[in-house]
């Protein structure tokens, strides 16, 4: 399985300050996230909200899709209070790994932070580059099938639902999604139904 390699110190807070931009004050470690490369080796740790800043440092990501046994797709509707993308709907789970955090930890953690989600069998399906205008992630995708009663949390996610596939192709385009959710499907809807 992919995983994060850690260095024995703790590594670099980045963007290092210059004489332009002085940097930022220190963060609790609890709020910041890994810098990678692609191939999951940590150089350095960084604010949440200097990764979103058009800084493009490689930060990871988990997602979940929750697929049920009819073969439809558990997404989220992102809250507004969101700084990306608020009121889309994406992966049924997608978050931060925080610094010195394992890929699965994080999985755990943000499943149950978005949906009150604790019992299910991750299986890794692929790790790739996602780069916007602002941000650069390394998205590590995981699914798990199974009639789950999921409770989506109103901080994290104002609601949730199963959406047949056929209805997510329908609207791919249309602005409903996230740019991301509608790349990863279309890529993966073959591997998610293979699943079954």
């Amino acid at each position: 399985m992919f995983e994060l390699i850690y260095p024995v110190e703790p590594a670099a807070v980045l963007p290092r300050p210059t004489a332009k931009n002085p940097g930022r004050p220190l963060v609790p470690i609890s709020e910041r996230v890994p810098v990678v490369e692609e191939n999951g080796l940590v150089i350095g740790q960084a604010s949440r909200e200097s990764v979103h800043d058009g800084s493009k440092l490689l930060h990871p990501v988990v997602h979940l899709h929750i697929i049920n046994r009819e073969g439809c797709l558990f997404l989220q509707k992102r809250s507004l209070k969101k700084d990306l993308f608020p009121g889309r709907w994406d992966t049924a789970v997608g978050g931060h790994v925080d610094y010195g955090e394992l890929l699965e930890s994080a999985l755990y953690r943000e499943a149950r932070e978005e949906l009150g989600f604790k019992d299910f069998n991750p299986v890794l399906l692929r790790t790739y580059v996602w780069e916007s205008e602002v941000e650069r992630e390394l998205v590590n995708v995981f699914a798990t099938v199974g009639d789950f009663s999921l409770h989506p949390r109103n901080d994290e996610v104002t609601e949730g639902r199963y959406w047949p596939m056929e209805e997510i192709e329908k609207h791919i385009g249309s602005s409903l999604f996230t740019p991301n959710f509608e790349q990863e499907f279309t890529s993966l809807k073959q591997i998610l139904l293979a699943l079954l």
